[in-house]
């Protein structure tokens, strides 16, 4: 038995747990995932951003129920097949399906001619599985309206779809060292160009580095308070602590509850306070 689940599979939420959680019941699963997302290919422009990277949507998909997960280079040329080439080709002679598990808004082929209709219609020696999108509050689960949230700053919505606190991941680099002349060191985290990166505010979440997990305070936007023209920043105070040194080393910061907007203060005094309130809530929320 090979049951095979397609689909980009971004942020691995929880519509897409129930497409392998179908696809196990029909024997050991592999998952078939593309990237890049085909839009970068058909449209660059309007590339989404992306809730996971690749690697972690692979260790997200095993997590899930995956035993393997083939990734296929999404270019022109594979994009060019024809529906009957990707059935012959794909799933028969490379994948060997028994089963095929996907969402019932699945198109594949050339200009995305084909559906699940004619994927069943035309399985060669498999079974077909269609799986109804997943609902929540009245309208499907998707990575695009995740995306939505995440940009909107209704972390905790997102976090209920994806069924897990949504996250960063990128190096600690050196910022402005301003945390820590005001005794709240940050972890400044550089970002892949294509990250889903939360409205500007101030969450409570988690740092985690190597093995250690500490309890954080969030802040994303561009410091108003101080004067200059600065990017954006997406920075992390783990919680209690002050002689980190992470530079150079892999962050993971998970996003668990927004706590308020970005706000110019009037001075430092009153920035601090706040920052003092913003963590004590924090320490709470993440306990």
């Amino acid at each position: 038995m090979n049951s095979i689940a397609i689909g980009i599979f971004d942020g691995v939420h929880r519509g897409h747990q129930q497409i392998l959680a179908e696809a196990a019941k029909h024997g050991p699963v592999t998952v078939l995932t593309f990237d890049p997302h085909p839009t970068s290919v058909f449209a660059p422009e309007r590339t989404p951003s992306s809730l996971v990277s690749l690697a972690d949507r692979i260790a997200l998909l095993k997590e899930n129920g995956a035993q393997d997960v083939v990734v296929i280079p999404f270019t022109k040329e594979f994009a060019s097949k024809t529906p009957t080439e990707f059935i012959n080709e794909i799933l028969v002679k490379e994948l060997g399906a028994t089963h095929v598990t996907v969402g019932s808004n699945f198109t594949f082929g050339h200009k995305a001619a084909a559906n699940v209709d004619y994927l069943k219609e035309h399985s060669d020696g498999f079974d077909v599985s269609a799986v109804a999108l997943e609902e929540n509050r009245g309208s499907a689960i998707s990575s695009s309206r995740i995306r939505t949230l995440i940009v909107d700053g209704d972390i905790e919505r997102a976090n209920e779809l994806l069924t897990r606190p949504f996250y960063l991941r990128g190096p600690v680099v050196h910022g402005e060292k301003r945390g820590r002349e005001i005794g709240y060191p940050t972890a400044n985290i550089g970002l892949a160009d294509h990250a889903t990166i939360p409205a500007d505010g101030v969450y409570a979440g988690w740092l985690t580095v190597g093995d250690i997990r500490w309890q954080a305070a969030i802040s994303i936007g561009t410091n108003p308070t101080f004067p200059g023209i600065r990017g954006r920043q997406v920075e992390a105070y783990a919680i209690d602590q002050i002689d980190l040194d992470l530079y150079d080393q892999e962050a993971k910061l998970e996003f668990g509850y927004r706590l308020r907007d970005t706000l110019k203060f009037d001075g430092l005094e009153s920035l601090v306070a706040q920052m003092k309130l913003d963590c004590q809530q924090a320490k709470k929320l993440t306990a």
